[in-house]
């Protein structure tokens, strides 16, 4: 096979696939007195360990011993495992932070969101009663509807932690943090009512958006 770059561009290449993989911190409001401010506060010093562990856990993976690797215990696996768990934990407090925080939230029958998610569930309110389900069933996780690229529709996920029983071939939609921590300060252990109180405040036109970006991944999977 004909190699088409030369000493210098392989060497700027392999400089450039070394380099450890840093996340940024994305800034974040929430007015509504649905939430506190300290709860929010808090929530986001969390999302910020989060960012600061991932990147640290990003650099110590560059020079870790990948010779002797075993599944029982070794420092790569354990890095490894805590690399997805961190990186998952940014990415999801980041979509919830963006599609919550609306007071005034409204979604309209002929939007996209409307119609994808009513035309999957067999309805709006079924999803609504799906969701918060999702959410109550959640042990210290996540509520998540979510594109799913193999059944090539719109679905409800619990996510508990950041890692366990996430669905393979999801695109997230809509987000919710289910973890304790999210509304305790405000709410104690009711869920329920927290969950109710967060789905007044979605932020559709978030949501729109991210719908448009499913329809393009659906129009590639089926070569449209």
């Amino acid at each position: 096979m004909k190699d088409f770059f030369n000493d210098d561009a392989k060497k700027a290449i392999m400089e450039t696939l070394n380099e450890a993989l840093s996340a940024q911190e994305k800034k974040f409001t929430f007015n509504s007195d649905l939430l506190s401010s300290e709860n929010f506060n808090n929530h986001v010093e969390l999302y910020q360990g989060y960012l600061a562990n991932f990147n640290k856990i990003s650099a110590k993976l560059d020079s870790v011993d990948k010779n002797n690797v075993n599944c029982n215990h070794s420092e790569y696996r354990s890095l490894k495992i805590d690399e997805t768990f961190n990186l998952n934990g940014v990415y999801l407090h980041e979509l919830y932070f963006a599609n919550i925080g609306d007071p005034h939230s409204e979604i309209k029958m002929d939007s996209l969101a409307y119609m994808r998610i009513a035309r999957d569930f067999g309805s709006f309110d079924a999803w609504q009663k799906d969701f918060m389900a999702c959410a109550a069933a959640s042990q210290c996780g996540w509520a998540i509807t979510y594109l799913n690229t193999y059944t090539q529709t719109y679905m409800n996920a619990v996510v508990d932690l950041h890692t366990n029983n996430v669905p393979f071939g999801s695109y997230p939609i809509i987000v919710l943090d289910a973890w304790q921590h999210a509304y305790y300060r405000d709410y104690l252990k009711d869920v329920n009512t927290y969950t109710r109180a967060m789905m007044k405040l979605i932020k559709w036109p978030v949501v729109e958006e991210r719908i448009k970006k499913a329809d393009k991944i659906l129009q590639v999977i089926r070569g449209q």
